[in-house]
């Protein structure tokens, strides 16, 4: 992560502060419907309207939601709002290093692109950035996998599910 960790409460409210004014990074929090408790945050970045692209990063899941379905949702609805905005390109970057994130991004539907080599310098050290992206053309067919992973009907009693959405969206990401 670009942000964080934080020395003290301070400067976490120091940082947030300086994020809700920036008009290139657009911060959201995720609040768990069931229990009212925050479940993390993830931001619109790198927003570019006249091309069409938009990129979702600083995504950070507490305990909450993190391998919840609520996690997913929140990544639907943040996708969904963007397509349904306009956007005809939504983008995932991560460390190459960020196994989980990497999962999660093919996991929602994104196709891996490629990977930039030491892409920026982070925290002292060179870092390779993995890009993934949806297109619009991409999303119709995504967000149906999505739409039918997060039904009710794909969850038993206990809450497990019956299909996983990586087998649900495997076969639409681009080879």
């Amino acid at each position: 992560m670009t942000y964080g960790p934080f020395a003290s409460v301070d400067a976490c409210h120091d940082w947030a502060t300086q994020t809700a004014g920036r008009r290139d990074y657009l911060c959201h929090a995720i609040v768990d419907r069931t229990s009212g408790r925050i479940g993390g945050l993830a931001a619109y970045m790198r927003i570019d309207a006249a091309n069409g692209c938009i990129e979702i990063g600083g995504i950070k899941l507490t305990p909450v939601i993190a391998r919840q379905p609520a996690a997913t949702e929140a990544m639907h609805l943040m996708m969904k709002n963007a397509f349904d905005l306009g956007y005809r390109r939504y983008e995932w970057k991560c460390d190459a290093l960020n196994v989980p994130s990497r999962t999660a991004a093919m996991r929602l539907g994104f196709s891996h692109e490629g990977t930039f080599l030491q892409a920026v310098v982070m925290k002292g050290r060179n870092r390779d950035t993995a890009w993934f992206s949806i297109t619009d053309r991409e999303w119709p067919a995504i967000r149906a996998a999505q739409e039918q992973w997060l039904a009710r009907e794909n969850f038993d009693a206990a809450g497990m599910q019956r299909q996983s959405l990586s087998a649900l969206t495997a076969p639409l990401r681009r080879k």
